[in-house]
Formats: C-alpha cells, sequence, structure tokens
C-alpha cells in the first residue's frame, strides 16, 4: 500500500537536504519539534495542512509545489502497481425469460429503442409508447 505521508516525508526531506539545511534549522524557522519534523519526513507522522504550510514556508517552497511532486510520484507507484483500466467492449442486452435485461447487460440495453407500454381510456394497450388510432 501507498503511503501518503510518506511520499509528503520524502518530498519535504528532499527540499531541505536539497538547501544543505538540518532539521533543527527548519523545526525552529517553521515552529515545530525537531522530533515531530523528523517523523514527517519519515512518514510516521500525518501532518496537519497548517502545519504542511509552515514547513513549506521554512524551506520556501510552494505548498502546492510539494503537492504536485508528491502527485506526479503518486501516480508513477500506482500505474507499476496497478494494470491497466481496460473498459468491457459493449454486447446487447441479453433477455432473461422474463424480458428484463440483465445488470450487466444494461449499457447495451441503452442503444436500444425504448418501448414503453401504454393504456389509453378504453384499456387498449400499445407497446411502442403511443395510445392506439381510432380510439
Amino acid at each position: 500500500m501507498i503511503l501518503l505521508r510518506r511520499l509528503i516525508g520524502d518530498a519535504l526531506r528532499h527540499h531541505r537536504l536539497r538547501q544543505e539545511r538540518t532539521l533543527r534549522d527548519v523545526s525552529a524557522e517553521a515552529r515545530v519539534s525537531l522530533g515531530y519534523l523528523s517523523e514527517i519526513e519519515r512518514g510516521q507522522k500525518e501532518a496537519s495542512s497548517e502545519l504542511l504550510a509552515a514547513i513549506c514556508d521554512a524551506l520556501g517552497v510552494h505548498l502546492s509545489d510539494v503537492l504536485r511532486e508528491v502527485s506526479d510520484e503518486l501516480r508513477v507507484l500506482e500505474a507499476a502497481q496497478m494494470p491497466p483500466y481496460e473498459p468491457r467492449a459493449a454486447r446487447p442486452a441479453a433477455r432473461g425469460g422474463d424480458g428484463v435485461a440483465a445488470p450487466d447487460d444494461l449499457v447495451g440495453a441503452l442503444t436500444e429503442p425504448l418501448s414503453v407500454p401504454t393504456v389509453d381510456d378504453a384499456g387498449d394497450q400499445s407497446t411502442d409508447g403511443r395510445v392506439p388510432v381510432g380510439v
């Protein structure tokens, strides 16, 4: 399972190390304890949006940029874990003995013309959705 908190922590650590800054420096500027920042970077704690914003401010990066990096990484990881989506081919609606479309084939049934039985005032029934002529 992919943990979002781990990806966020990796992105924050990447920015901190790229700037050659220490945990102590960033934690002081973000006003968060050194231990808690360390746990966030290691993906052991989930940071609130306010705390993420404070850490990003201390690092001089936009929160939106960090989240975009995380989103891009998540997309790559998900693609590696899941087979590609393949929609089922449309098939004609299968009808059971009662004339009702099977649930799996309702998509195909939507492409067929609609036939709604109606009954006029005299009780005559039409199956094409219109009242019979001459009534």
